[in-house]
């Protein structure tokens, strides 16, 4: 009787940590690792550690489109005091300046949304966020490209954008961003 006691004892002992073990795994596959976006500017390098975790369809489609140097040799066409601007393939081309702002990936206007309004009341825009754009006349759900990057808190932004990453190294390069700046090199690590 002993024996029948501690065999089952024993199956429990090792079922337990197996199967704690394969939710914890299945939690962490969950949660996509945070990629870092590394911006080669004419003014440094910025990188941005990108937040999955707070908008992950939005955080995919940034660095699908990061890694297919998309961003490369674009510029920042918006620069206002406490943000600055990039992600519009039309300021590539110094003849379409009046146009700056209004491109994107091509994906907005598919029949079918891309699904990035993401919107987080978790997050604060402070300092060194990355927010995904849309123009103030649309819906979120047109977020596509362009992002901006705050130089200061903008508490009005709280709750109204999807915020994609945090700025963890070069934050002192974006106070020097100015309108026009290109963008050299994007890489992801």
């Amino acid at each position: 009787m002993v024996r029948p006691l501690f065999a089952a004892s024993l199956a429990a002992a090792l079922l337990l940590p197996h199967s704690t073990l394969h939710s914890q795994a299945g939690k962490a596959a969950a949660t996509p690792a945070a990629a870092i976006v590394v911006l080669d500017t004419s003014k440094g390098v910025i990188e941005i550690e990108t937040l999955p975790g707070d908008a992950p369809k939005s955080v995919a489609h940034f660095v699908e489109l990061a890694k297919k140097n998309f961003y490369r040799g674009q510029r920042f066409h918006w620069v206002v005091p406490g943000l600055v601007q990039t992600g519009d393939p039309l300021s590539r081309d110094l003849t379409k300046r009046d146009e700056w702002g209004t491109g994107g990936s091509g994906l907005r206007n598919a029949p079918k949304p891309i699904g990035v309004a993401e919107i987080s009341s978790k997050r604060k825009f402070d300092r060194g966020i990355v927010g995904l754009a849309y123009r103030p006349d649309r819906k979120p759900e047109s977020a596509d490209s362009q992002f901006f990057i705050l130089t200061g808190p903008n508490p009005a932004l709280n709750g109204k954008y999807a915020p994609i990453g945090k700025v963890i190294k070069g934050i002192e390069v974006v106070d020097k961003i100015q309108l026009m700046d290109v963008i050299k090199n994007v890489t992801v690590k």
